[in-house]
């Protein structure tokens, strides 16, 4: 987690961009910095479908989560258009390419999702 490059003197927007191979992972990195954050990234993958643990460490922390997506997910196999995560986050960005994350930060530095 670094400050955001577009404002190099706050550390309270932070994206999850690391790559996380295992979930208990990602789960001990939302906890760590799920209650000094304003906001989180989240690229959850292929656990967006399939972990109830994931939505619930995004439940019980402070933070806000926006749940981004490359690809639409909706254009995909059946199961990719179940998510664990979207009826706990703050917003869903779908569909963009890696447009995505950018529209992700554009949102924090415009507060438009917060």
């Amino acid at each position: 987690f670094h400050p955001h490059p577009a404002n190099p003197h706050s550390s309270t927007s932070r994206g999850l961009g690391d790559v996380y191979k295992r979930q208990g992972e990602l789960i001990n990195r939302l906890h760590e910095v799920g209650f000094d954050s304003d906001t989180i990234l989240l690229n959850a993958g292929a656990y967006t479908h399939t972990s109830v643990a994931i939505g619930d460490a995004i439940k019980s922390i402070d933070s806000s989560v926006i749940e981004i997506h490359i690809s639409n997910t909706f254009a995909r196999e059946d199961f990719r258009h179940t998510s664990y995560l979207t009826p706990v986050v703050k917003g869903l960005i779908i569909g963009f390419g890696l447009d995505s994350y950018r529209l992700g930060v554009e949102s924090v530095l415009n507060k438009a999702t917060l």
